[in-house]
């Protein structure tokens, strides 16, 4: 799934996004896009600041509905606290999403 971002700004905060820019949506929490922002870290924004221009996910996502709101995932980033667990510096947590994006990117045209 790919996006163009429309906006640098939501609800008063700015990103570190790039207006024009198109980014490769690498899941989808509560209803947000995880995406690399430009200085490469994996965070949630909100779909308002992007435009779509390939709506096609994934086959390896698991998507499931939560309390109403979509959660779409590879299975080895979905776990509970993953992404927490990331940002943490936990050194399998960073392991398992630099692996998984490095065979991401190798198999699709985002290189």
């Amino acid at each position: 799934m790919k996006v163009r971002c429309i906006a640098t700004e939501h609800e008063g905060v700015r990103h570190d996004l790039s207006v024009g820019d198109v980014y490769e949506v690498i899941g989808i929490e509560a209803g947000d896009y995880r995406l690399l922002n430009d200085a490469g870290d994996p965070l949630l924004f909100s779909p308002e600041i992007f435009e779509v221009v390939d709506p096609t996910r994934p086959a390896h996502w698991v998507c499931e509905p939560i309390d109403g709101v979509e959660y779409a995932y590879s299975p080895e980033l979905g776990a509970p606290g993953f992404f927490e667990d990331y940002h943490d510096g936990d050194p399998q947590a960073v392991r398992t999403f630099n692996r998984y994006l490095n065979r991401h990117l190798h198999l699709t045209d985002a290189a």
